[in-house]
């Protein structure tokens, strides 16, 4: 269950996007909150990667490549190819792009969950007191007069306790992948061309990951595809291959935003 007030555990590890994260409660943060400034996603322009959960894949691999990175092969949404570069926030304006995906991750913050243990299901609700969103003159106080959670606190620790519920989902899912080694080391790579569009130099590598061997899944038994299929994971694991095409138009962006050459990002959907 969530606590926001009272233990204070160890977040552990680096946590994209984070800087310095508190357990929320009101001897703290009274008269603290958010205040949106017109730079709303500067927090977002440095992470190249952000994780994104099971039931994310899906909306997520009509824009991104879908990957799985490190030892814990957590899925993450490639947004950039190089650190310091999410390319889908402007640089000059801070503004997240239109009609794209934002992953639930990105929509939680700056909240954050902080678990009491491997053997609870407890977590303490965490904020970024080192995010510029952190305000002590905000527009989204965190706590009433009394002291207790504003509508807005509640409905954002009702996310964080929604989105971790995801991400244990997630970790089952890529545990039954591992167990069924279905996962090889894989590469994106960039063919670099001249003003012709011949090949120039040796093709260099954008990115090396973990994905879903398609020779390897059509190698399962049947009734582990039928298990796959009825738990929703071949889904997952469909929408994670067919969001590899995406490199190229990352890699497009990428040129675009660097040189001025290449596709520009797509335009905004018509009105009805």
């Amino acid at each position: 269950m969530a606590d926001a007030a009272a233990n204070k555990p160890t977040l552990s590890g680096s946590l994209p996007l984070y800087k310095k994260p508190e357990p929320l409660n009101p001897q703290e943060h009274q008269g603290k909150g958010l205040r949106y400034s017109d730079r709303p996603f500067d927090f977002l322009k440095d992470s190249h990667f952000v994780p994104v959960t099971l039931g994310e894949f899906g909306a997520a691999s009509a824009r991104f490549p879908i990957i799985f990175l490190g030892e814990t092969k957590t899925p993450v949404a490639a947004m950039g190819i190089q650190a310091g570069a999410n390319l889908f926030v402007d640089p000059e304006t801070g503004d997240y792009e239109r009609f794209a995906y934002l992953p639930a991750f990105v929509r939680r913050y700056p909240f954050v969950a902080a678990n009491h243990g491997p053997e609870s299901d407890r977590f303490t609700v965490c904020v970024d007191t080192g995010s510029h969103l952190f305000s002590d003159n905000p527009e989204q106080p965190f706590f009433n007069d009394k002291g207790e959670p504003t509508e807005f606190t509640n409905r954002a620790i009702d996310f964080v306790r929604r989105f971790e519920s995801d991400v244990a989902l997630t970790e089952a899912f890529v545990k039954r992948l591992n167990e069924l080694d279905l996962f090889d080391q894989q590469q994106a790579t960039f063919q670099p061309r001249n003003a012709n569009g011949e090949p120039q130099g040796e093709p260099q590598v954008v990115a090396s990951y973990w994905g879903v061997s398609g020779e390897k899944l059509q190698k399962l038994d049947p009734k582990v595809l039928a298990e796959l299929r009825d738990n929703t994971y071949l889904g997952a694991i469909y929408a994670h291959m067919l969001s590899m095409p995406q490199w190229e138009t990352l890699i497009a962006r990428a040129s675009f935003r660097n040189n001025g050459v290449g596709a520009p990002p797509p335009p905004a959907a018509p009105e009805a």
